[in-house]
């Protein structure tokens, strides 16, 4: 796969949704931007609260503006906070550094895109990322533990 279609990128949304209701998490929110930053698909589950899908959208592209999972950006975000807080006012508001921001990588190690869950604790929303991406034949980077 060369890029991020709208085909894998609606596959991964749904199994990401598919994925949260399986568990009984609470309604979510998911965007899928391509390598670029542009966003291929949003979906918002019914219930979900006001500023889901920018926060999603934050997950996504804050993985993408450090080129690494969510769990490394809260890590640095953490030691660092002066730092991501800049990095939010410059981005305005659009760089979210949590898990459930997933890299979304080819077999080769390419990344063809991102997807940001939002919804429930974030490592729930991580989960449901996950599984839709590995779902989908392709690699989620997390940022590790």
């Amino acid at each position: 796969m060369l890029d991020m279609t709208l085909e894998t990128a609606s596959l991964i949304a749904d199994e990401t949704l598919r994925k949260g209701r399986e568990m009984k998490f609470a309604p979510l929110t998911v965007a899928v931007l391509d390598a670029g930053g542009q966003l291929k698909v949003l979906k918002r589950e019914d219930g979900c609260s006001l500023l889901r899908p920018q926060v999603a959208m934050g997950k996504a592209a804050a993985t993408l503006g450090f080129g690494f999972g969510g769990r490394e950006l809260a890590r640095r975000a953490a030691k660092m906070p002066a730092l991501f807080n800049s990095l939010t006012a410059m981005s305005e508001g659009n760089f979210v550094p949590l898990p459930g921001g997933v890299i979304v990588k080819n077999k080769d190690g390419r990344i063809l895109g991102a997807v940001g869950v939002t919804g429930d604790v974030s490592e729930n929303d991580e989960l449901c990322a996950v599984h839709a991406i590995e779902k989908a034949g392709l690699v989620a980077d997390t940022g590790g533990e």
